[in-house]
């Protein structure tokens, strides 16, 4: 099981176990963190499920595809950090990643 820590926007943390090869969307949802609806159910194809990686991890999740980027175009509050999180997956390298939602989505 790998940690996931999920920062919501009013500063309430989450840790939460994860099996590997689920997306962090999902585990989001199936544990209630408020601020991520996912509305596509992890197609890319909406940008209600973004978060933004904390700094010590942007370099272990990688950058966004080109799909994922035309979709954080319709995020709110983008940043450089910004992910839409049905596309990370969780791994054994991503034990303990720390992503923050926004105060709202897009």
């Amino acid at each position: 099981m790998t940690k996931i820590i999920f920062v919501e926007a009013n500063g309430e943390t989450s840790e939460i176990e994860a099996s590997n090869g689920a997306t962090i969307m999902e585990v989001a949802i199936q544990n209630g963190i408020k601020g991520i609806v996912g509305e596509c159910g992890g197609a890319c194809t909406c940008a209600t499920c973004h978060v933004y990686v904390d700094d010590k991890w942007v370099q272990k999740t990688g950058e966004p595809s080109a799909n994922e980027e035309d979709m954080l175009d319709f995020a709110s509050d983008v940043r450089q950090t910004s992910r839409l999180s049905c596309q990370l997956k969780i791994s054994d390298e991503l034990d303990g990643l720390i992503v923050h939602v926004p105060e709202r989505q897009g």
